[in-house]
C-alpha cells in the first residue's frame, strides 16, 4: 500500500478489494425503466447507500484502517469529517479495536453525528471551515498519536473508494459513462483508476452543486481554486477538491457537470418514487446531473454511482416540496 500522500494506482484498488472483502458489502446494481425513458439512457445504478453505515465512504475507511501495522493501529486513528467519513473511519476502527477521534463542524446533519456516536468514535467540534476542521484535526493528532486518514486526499482511502467502481465495472465492463458525485474527489479519483484499467473506452463525469463548484473552475483554470464559500444543500459534498484527486482526475479527462440544488432535489424525489430507494442530495444528484446533461449521455450506457443515504429524515418535509414532479411509471 503506497503511503498516505503517495498517488495509489490501480494494483491499489485491487489490494484494497482483497483487504475490505471480509467487512464491506458488494452491493447491488439497480435498473428503472422509467428513468431510463427520462434519460433517454440505459442508467446502472451502483447502490452505495446499501453499503455499511450507508455509504460508499466504508470502502476507503475500512481499507485505510486495516492497512495499518498493529503497533500503529493500538495508537487509533484520527479524522475531520461533515459525517459519513466519520462514520465509516469509526466504524471500520471499531471492528478493529482500536481508538477513533472525528472532528466535527458545527452545523453538521444530526444523523450523520449520531451514527458516529453510535459506531464509538469520540467526537471533537470546531468551527465549520475547512481550516478550523484540519488545525483541530493536528491538535488531536498530537495529543494522542493517532493516525490521521484524510477523508480524501489519503491514497488508502483512494484505492479503497475505487472498489465501488471495480464491482460496477467488473459485472457491467461495456459502460460508456460514469458519474459520480465531486466533493472532495476521493470517490471520483478512485474511480478513475478502476475505469482506466478496466474500461479505458468509458468517459468519466462528475456531478458538483452549482454553490459549490470549485472543481469545474478548477478544470477550468488547470490549477486548483479554492477561492469559494460552499452554499448547496447537498452537505456531503461542500469539501474542496483535493490535489492528488485532481491530478488523478485530470488524467482520466473526466468532465465536470454543475447542477443546481433544485435539480438535484427532483432527482432525489425520482429515486424515491420509482426506485423506491432513499438517497441524500448529494447521492441524487449524479441522476439530476444526467437529466440536466441528456444530449451527453442519449442512448448510452451509464453507471451512476448512488454514493450515500443518510438523510436527515427530520429535514425531509422541507426538501422535497421544492422538488419538481418527474416522469410516471
Amino acid at each position: 500500500m503506497p503511503a498516505p500522500d503517495v498517488l495509489p494506482g490501480f494494483a491499489d484498488v485491487l489490494d484494497a478489494a482483497a483487504r475490505i472483502a471480509p467487512h464491506a458489502h458488494v452491493t447491488p446494481v439497480l435498473r428503472s425503466r422509467s428513468l431510463d425513458e427520462a434519460a433517454g439512457a440505459h442508467l446502472h445504478f451502483k447502490a452505495e447507500h446499501l453499503q455499511r453505515v450507508g455509504a460508499f465512504k466504508f470502502r476507503g475507511a475500512c481499507n485505510a484502517v486495516w492497512s495499518l501495522a498493529d503497533e500503529v493501529a493500538a495508537r487509533g486513528v484520527a479524522t475531520h469529517s461533515s459525517g459519513n467519513h466519520g462514520a465509516a473511519l469509526a466504524l471500520a476502527a471499531r471492528v478493529r479495536g482500536i481508538p477513533c477521534h472525528v472532528v466535527v463542524p458545527e452545523g453538521a446533519v444530526q444523523a450523520k453525528l449520531a451514527a458516529i456516536e453510535r459506531a464509538g468514535a469520540i467526537l471533537h467540534r470546531c468551527a465549520p471551515t475547512i481550516d478550523a476542521r484540519e488545525a483541530a484535526c493536528a491538535r488531536v493528532q498530537s495529543d494522542t498519536g493517532a493516525t490521521v486518514v484524510h477523508p480524501y486526499t489519503d491514497a488508502r482511502v483512494i484505492a479503497g473508494q475505487g472498489t465501488a467502481a471495480l464491482e460496477l465495472l467488473t459485472a457491467h465492463p461495456d459502460l460508456d459513462a460514469l458519474v459520480v458525485p465531486l466533493g472532495g474527489g476521493g470517490l471520483a479519483a478512485g474511480t478513475a483508476l478502476a475505469m482506466q484499467a478496466l474500461a479505458p473506452g468509458c468517459r468519466l463525469y462528475l456531478a458538483e452543486p452549482a454553490g459549490a463548484d470549485d472543481g469545474a473552475r478548477s478544470f477550468a483554470r488547470g490549477m486548483l481554486d479554492h477561492a469559494f464559500t460552499p452554499d448547496t444543500v447537498c452537505d456531503g459534498l461542500r469539501g474542496t477538491l483535493g490535489a492528488p484527486n485532481f491530478a488523478l482526475l485530470q488524467a482520466a479527462g473526466a468532465e465536470v457537470l454543475t447542477v443546481d440544488d433544485d435539480a438535484t432535489l427532483a432527482a432525489l424525489r425520482l429515486v424515491a418514487s420509482h426506485m423506491k430507494q432513499l438517497v441524500e442530495p448529494s447521492s441524487a444528484i449524479v441522476l439530476a446531473a444526467v437529466l440536466a446533461y441528456r444530449a451527453r449521455f442519449a442512448g448510452r450506457k451509464v453507471g451512476l454511482v448512488l454514493s450515500g443515504g443518510n438523510l436527515d429524515l427530520d429535514a425531509l418535509p422541507a426538501l422535497l416540496p421544492a422538488a419538481t414532479q418527474g416522469p410516471t411509471t
